[in-house]
């Protein structure tokens, strides 16, 4: 079973070499950890999932949990969903957090159905969807992939069903960007992190955590064909955003 108290040290100690950051075995075991001492405003957002799954989730119909990791946003949508005959399709390419995933879902009792799968979020279907949630990953897919992503949602969507993304963002004012990354980093010290921890874990999100900007994610539900779209809580340099597709 997954430890939710085991703490972080991943960058703890020097490293002669950064690998890329993966969502490999040793991250998988700290994660609750991790997720919590680096997001602001993380089980807000999850708060806020289960409150927009109980008003939008519709009967007979799918809910996706995209980028799953260890199934928090899952967990949230099962417990508020209050439609029936509807299930959760929870999809992540990484083997270790899917099989942590489903000791982690198991433990919580429930009649709501969760079927994980082991997928590139890329190449499955959407269909008959009344919520989507991609919480923290859209960042982690090649920026040339996303737009296709968020097109396929917005088809497989039914109308009234909504689409709920989460991301770091950056900011194209270079003043609001120092200020807000340096409130960040402050978080972080804040959580416990040291110097070394907070810049060799930069180092390993170096072309791997590729963040956009409000009005880049904005324009693309857009295109998409989304006519309701915004940011429903922000906390620093980290946003969840709500679109809408229209009845």
């Amino acid at each position: 079973m997954i430890n939710p108290t085991k703490k972080d040290q991943i960058y703890a100690e020097t490293h002669e070499a950064i690998a890329a950051f993966q969502f490999d075995e040793s991250v998988v075991a700290v994660f609750p950890d991790m997720i919590q001492r680096s997001v602001p405003g993380y089980q807000t957002i999850l708060t806020g999932i289960g409150e927009l799954t109980r008003e939008y989730a519709q009967d007979y119909s799918n809910l996706y949990d995209l980028g799953c990791s260890l199934g928090a946003a899952s967990l949230t949508m099962r417990r508020s969903l209050k439609a029936k005959n509807s299930q959760i399709i929870a999809v992540d390419n990484s083997e270790a957090m899917i099989e942590r995933a489903k000791e982690y879902i198991q433990a919580y009792h429930s009649k709501v159905p969760i079927a994980f799968k082991k997928a590139d979020i890329c190449d499955i279907r959407i269909e008959n969807a009344s919520v989507v949630v991609i919480n923290f990953t859209l960042q982690f897919i090649d920026p040339k992939q996303r737009d296709a992503l968020i097109n396929k949602v917005y088809r497989g969507l039914k109308p009234g069903g909504i689409l709920i993304v989460s991301e770091k963002l950056h900011f194209d004012n270079k003043a609001v960007q120092d200020a807000i990354e340096h409130m960040h980093l402050q978080f972080k010290r804040a959580n416990g992190y040291s110097e070394l921890e907070i810049s060799q874990k930069r180092s390993s999100l170096e072309n791997v955590l590729i963040t956009e900007t409000d009005q880049q994610h904005l324009n693309r539900f857009q295109q998409a064909g989304f006519i309701n779209s915004s940011i429903w809580f922000q906390a620093y340099n980290f946003a969840s955003f709500l679109a809408i597709k229209q009845r």
